[in-house]
């Protein structure tokens, strides 16, 4: 929770895509190709830079995150993943994840991934529905997402998510059970379910602005979360976070890790860590993160110390984001505060208002504060 192992993770950014999605406001482009091998070689050296760092640490779990990290050729996935292997300590089962998107997985890249090491897909399906699939700027049909998944299954992939998304405008609630179905068919473990969610600076953010977004239906949005919860749920996924669902044994690792406030490493552009007890983020310009990294200096954009208050704070927000809650007296012997008593009478308020519920030192939110999970995360602040 707060002392946590010195087993990190390592998060590396892609930031290449084959089109910017309508809603996404990470930090990536389209049509980048020339940049692609020195960005890779930048990679590579960032790794080896930071190693020093780490030196006395294992890695647990490796995310190559993006972007689209599956568009780059297989063997620069490679080439990243040996530079992982030689300058870290990995253990023998790191999990090891890979973002994807349907229509940019073949069998060569999926072979080049098995000889990496890479064991779990991450696949963003987003919507079953073609025309759902055109309105976000998506340019996958839902047919390549199946097309997807058998192929990495035969190449021996058992770990894989789907990333789905509800609260789309135009989507029905029939529409949203057929993408759960059909996420269902294929036999995976692991579902992350967001909300869509508007992002100023983005394509959907711009219409919001203008007052010509089509807002879902609010109570539409809420059905659609608690469908979810109970349909995955009826066919054996636990739900382990707000927005993770996952079979016996597939949690994901790498992010369960951010959420006990474990201690990662971030390498590529904007790429944030959490290290020591500071966070710190490298800079989104890339030009100028790939400069940095060729002469050797540290691509910084962002550098802060989190005090004890901060890091109590923090533990609160990404400990309740887990089903099973936060143990305030664990937290108080970690923090050497009573945490009961610090937090007592925001506790006792949100529990009278139904969003948490408390059993024993056991803090959790409730179904009610999974619908309105940020008005209680906003109380820890």
């Amino acid at each position: 929770m707060g002392a946590a192992s010195p087993d990190i993770g390592l998060y590396i950014h892609i930031p290449f895509c084959a089109r910017k999605c309508r809603y996404c406001d990470f930090v990536s482009w389209p049509g980048m190709e020339d940049a692609w091998e020195p960005y890779i070689n930048a990679v590579i050296k960032e790794l080896e830079q930071k190693s020093e760092m780490a030196r006395q640490r294992r890695v647990v779990s490796i995310f190559l995150g993006g972007g689209t990290p599956s568009l780059l050729p297989g063997s620069a996935i490679q080439r990243i993943m040996e530079a992982a292997r030689k300058h870290y300590s990995l253990l023998p089962d790191t999990e090891t994840t890979i973002e994807a998107n349907p229509g940019t997985l073949d069998h060569d890249r999926l072979r080049a991934y098995r000889e990496a090491g890479i064991n779990r897909l991450s696949i963003g399906l987003q919507a079953w529905q073609n025309h759902l699939l055109e309105f976000m700027g998506r340019i996958h049909k839902a047919s390549e997402f199946d097309e997807a998944v058998f192929m990495a299954q035969d190449h021996g992939f058992s770990n894989i998510n789907a990333d789905i998304i509800f609260g789309i405008p135009y989507q029905t609630m029939e529409d949203w059970l057929e993408t759960i179905s059909r996420v269902l068919s294929c036999q995976i473990p692991h579902v992350s379910c967001y909300s869509l969610t508007v992002e100023e600076g983005t394509r959907f953010g711009k219409l919001k602005q203008e007052g010509i977004w089509p807002e879902p239906d609010e109570d539409l949005e809420r059905e659609m979360y608690r469908a979810a919860i109970d349909v995955f749920g009826e066919a054996g996924f636990e739900q382990y976070e707000i927005s993770n669902m996952a079979k016996p044994h597939y949690r994901c690792r790498h992010n369960m890790n951010y959420w006990l406030r474990g201690e990662y490493l971030g390498f590529g552009v904007a790429a944030h860590s959490f290290f020591n007890q500071a966070r710190f983020a490298n800079t989104p310009d890339l030009r100028l993160y790939m400069e940095s990294v060729e002469r050797g200096n540290a691509a910084l954009s962002e550098y802060y110390y989190i005090s004890n208050e901060e890091a109590l704070s923090e533990s609160m927000i990404l400990g309740l984001r887990l089903t099973e809650g936060i143990d305030l007296d664990e937290l108080s012997s970690v923090y050497r505060t009573d945490v009961r008593k610090k937090y007592g009478k925001k506790l006792a308020d949100l529990a009278e208002r139904e969003l948490v519920e408390l059993n024993g030192s056991v803090v959790r939110l409730t179904k009610r504060g999974m619908d309105f999970a940020n008005q209680v995360f906003v109380e820890f602040i």
